[in-house]
């Protein structure tokens, strides 16, 4: 008798889940501003983030943490398109490697 396979075995490269799309959110930081100061800004405001320049984005599907890595601009074509190089690779137990 065959055994019933497991809902996380791997899936084979032909299979049809492996051809469907799913967004994934790069999330370069945080801002924490008060409600007041909000309903100041307009066009040109600037709004800091907790973060600087140099460090990680994180990489998110839904609300789980799924790599870290540094934002680069795609080289040629239109210029000025940004990318993630990945830095850190969550395992499927969840934790980042």
């Amino acid at each position: 008798m065959d055994e019933p396979s497991s809902p996380l075995a791997p899936l084979g490269a032909d299979h049809p889940l492996r051809a469907l799309p799913i967004e994934v959110t790069i999330s370069v930081g945080r801002a924490r501003p008060l409600v007041r100061d909000l309903l100041k800004m307009g066009p040109g405001a600037v709004m800091p983030l907790d973060r600087r320049i140099d460090d990680p984005v994180e990489l998110y599907i839904g609300e789980r943490l799924i790599a870290r890595g540094e934002l680069q601009e795609l080289p040629g074509g239109d210029g000025g398109q940004l990318a993630v190089r990945l830095t850190e690779v969550a395992r499927p137990q969840g934790d980042l490697t």
